[in-house]
C-alpha cells in the first residue's frame, strides 16, 4: 500500500470516533487530511515522510497512539517529525501553548511544514466554522497566539507563510 494512503487510513482509525468543535461536529479525520492537502497541493510539498507526518500530527497527541507504534509502521523519521509537532497534554493549556511558541524555532524544517500547515488549516475552520462555545475573544486570542508560533519559523516556506498570512487576515472578519 503506497505509505501516503496507509497514513490515511492509520489516522481514519485512530480519529475514527473524535469530531472537531465546530457548530457542525465535522469528523476529525477532515483535519489531518486538510494539513496534507494544503502542504502537497498549496505548498507544492512532495516530501512523504512530511506528508504522512501531516496526516499523523495528532495521534499521540489525541489517541492511544504511541511514537513506536509510529515508528514500526512509518519509519523513524515520520515518528520523529509527529513527535516534534506533539504537545505534552500531561502539562496545563496555558504552558503547552508558550512552549509551542518557546519550541518552534528549535523543530525541524520537516516538523515546521507540519506545523504551519496545522496553523493555516486552524485559522480557516476558526475563520469559517468555529467552535460554537467560542467568544469572539478567544477566536482572537488564537489568531494572535497562532501568529506567534508561526513567526518562530518564518523562513522556513515563504509559499505557506503567505497562506498563513491570508488567513491570519480573515481575523478582522470575526464577529
Amino acid at each position: 500500500m503506497n505509505p501516503v494512503i496507509q497514513a490515511a487510513a492509520f489516522a481514519a482509525e485512530k480519529h475514527r470516533n473524535q469530531r472537531r468543535k465546530d457548530a457542525h461536529a465535522s469528523p476529525y479525520i477532515n483535519h489531518p487530511i486538510t494539513l496534507a492537502n494544503v502542504l502537497a497541493n498549496e505548498g507544492d510539498v512532495q516530501d512523504d515522510a512530511v506528508l504522512i507526518a501531516a496526516l499523523l500530527h495528532d495521534t499521540i497527541e489525541d489517541t492511544q497512539t504511541t511514537a513506536a507504534e509510529i515508528e514500526s509502521l512509518f519509519g523513524r523519521e515520520v515518528a520523529r517529525i509527529v513527535e516534534e509537532v506533539t504537545d505534552d497534554k500531561r502539562l496545563p493549556k496555558a504552558e503547552r501553548k508558550r512552549l509551542q511558541i518557546e519550541h518552534t524555532a528549535h523543530i525541524s524544517t520537516q516538523a515546521k511544514l507540519v506545523k504551519l500547515a496545522d496553523k493555516i488549516a486552524n485559522l480557516r475552520d476558526i475563520a469559517a466554522s468555529p467552535p460554537a462555545d467560542w467568544s469572539i475573544e478567544r477566536k482572537r486570542e488564537y489568531f494572535a497566539w497562532a501568529r506567534e508560533v508561526v513567526d518562530q519559523l518564518r523562513g522556513v516556506h515563504p509559499q505557506l507563510e503567505a497562506a498563513f498570512d491570508q488567513a491570519w487576515a480573515m481575523q478582522a472578519q470575526i464577529a
